[in-house]
């Protein structure tokens, strides 16, 4: 069994504090970004477009990843905390907002493009587990998201919340949603099956919302929510309606490759 006793702040220059948090959505866009120019982008004209691209992705992650938190998972707090809401280098953001940010923040860069907006998705899924498994790590350092007591020899005890041990469950998403998963989709991505724009967006959605959906019955509840609709969490109900888009996707991706 573990003891996290972890310092969130990574560095700290007189008042200044740069948290592991932070870093993690640093390191995670870089090195998702390195990867797509050399590895995953392999046309000329799109590496091209990419580096602008990602700054619309990058605003979609943070905005939407945002207002996501906030109207799904403590929007009581933030109606009575309005300037709190910018404060983002305290925590609150909400995959599931992000995810949706960066859509439609692909959609609005590719409003007067040729080119179909799932392209550039496709490309952002196939990195988009390297951001997730820094994020999920930092989750772990900074003791939050944690989970329920266990007597598994691998659980840890998270000195900042109380001294029971706890499922890690930040690095049972760290494992699933981040590792995994990219070993998934960098298999599928050469498959004749894979190559129409949208088919591995759909993939992504499945597969990260079935880890997500599942890994959160080891995890504590957002205080402030609990378990809602059916004993779930807000994550897992969420995770339901991207299993079904990702689901939709595979299968009329799968049928317009078969009659083309």
């Amino acid at each position: 069994m573990f003891i996290n006793n972890f310092d969130p702040v990574a560095i700290e220059i007189f008042s200044f504090e740069i948290r592991w948090y932070s870093l993690a959505y640093v390191l995670g866009i870089l090195v998702g970004w390195f990867l797509a120019k050399k590895i995953f982008i392999t046309d000329d004209g799109l590496k091209e477009k990419f580096d602008d691209y990602l700054t619309f992705a990058i605003l979609g992650i943070i905005i939407g990843g945002r207002i996501g938190y906030i109207l799904l998972y403590n929007f009581n707090y933030y109606a009575n905390n309005i300037l709190d809401i910018f404060k983002i280098w305290q925590g609150g953001m909400s995959f599931h907002g992000g995810l949706i940010g960066v859509i439609i923040a692909t959609i609005f860069f590719n409003r007067k493009s040729d080119h179909s907006s799932f392209i550039y998705l496709d490309v952002v899924s196939l990195v988009a587990p390297i951001g997730i498994f820094f994020g999920r790590v930092a989750n772990f350092i900074n003791s939050e998201l944690y989970g329920f007591e266990t007597n598994l020899p691998w659980g840890v005890k998270f000195i900042k919340v109380d001294n029971l041990y706890r499922h890690p469950s930040q690095l049972y998403e760290a494992l699933f949603e981040g590792f995994i998963l990219f070993l998934i989709l960098i298999y599928l991505r050469n498959k004749s099956f894979a190559k129409t724009p949208g088919f591995i967006s759909g993939i992504f959605l499945i597969f990260y919302s079935i880890f997500r959906f599942t890994i959160e019955f080891f995890r504590v509840p957002d205080e402030q929510l609990g378990n809602l609709l059916f004993n779930l969490t807000m994550g897992q109900i969420i995770s339901l309606f991207f299993i079904l888009i990702g689901f939709y996707l595979v299968l009329t991706k799968y049928e317009n490759k078969k009659n083309t």
